[in-house]
């Protein structure tokens, strides 16, 4: 990097745009730990008893329309170790017809490279789906469309990826990536 860019060392990294990153000889761990600390001060709740599910991950939540918005960003931490492999492997799934008020679906992406977490996206649906295929279908979509991105960048970096696995619920789709199938990527567009 430094023979396309003008850099200079200023010693190890540990705080970045609110992010708390350690580094070792495993790998690097990225968290949000302090802020997450600051937000609990704030709103009184830093002597809070600490719990790992605060309710049953079965229920379905409705949008209360009296509340105040809630900032859904409010811990993260990710693990990048060295040892981790670059094979990029996608995931997604939905909701058919997740939303008790409205219908619409939610889909949901992820992509790892190796065993590090790179991308991920979640998204209402702006179209009620007919059918549990329809909705798994616009999911897996948006994640093709994201792995192909990936690709395009990996390769920038002299990386080759030309088999990608993409896991849709619990079925796996196989793409071979190969430059005669570049219509797949133009009909995501």
């Amino acid at each position: 990097m430094r023979r396309e860019f003008e850099m200079s060392m200023m010693g190890e990294l540990t705080f970045f745009l609110g992010l708390q990153i350690k580094q070792s000889k495993e790998g690097i761990f990225i968290n949000q730990s302090k802020y997450t600390r600051e937000l609990l001060k704030r709103f009184g709740l830093d002597n809070a008893k600490p719990r790992g599910t605060p309710i049953s991950p079965s229920v379905n939540l409705i949008k209360d329309e009296n509340g105040k918005d809630v900032d859904s960003k409010l811990f993260r931490g990710l693990w990048y170790p060295r040892s981790s492999s670059l094979d990029l492997v996608g995931f997604s799934d939905s909701d058919y017809t997740g939303c008790l008020v409205d219908r619409k679906s939610t889909s949901g992406t992820c992509q790892f490279l190796g065993d590090a977490l790179v991308s991920w996206h979640s998204k209402k649906h702006t179209s009620v789906a007919l059918s549990t295929a329809e909705a798994e279908y616009v999911a897996a979509g948006s994640c093709c469309a994201q792995v192909l991105w990936m690709r395009q960048t990996l390769q920038d970096f002299g990386v080759s990826t030309d088999y990608i696995p993409i896991m849709v619920s619990e079925i796996v789709l196989r793409f071979e990536l190969a430059p005669e199938a570049s219509w797949f990527s133009e009909r995501l567009e």
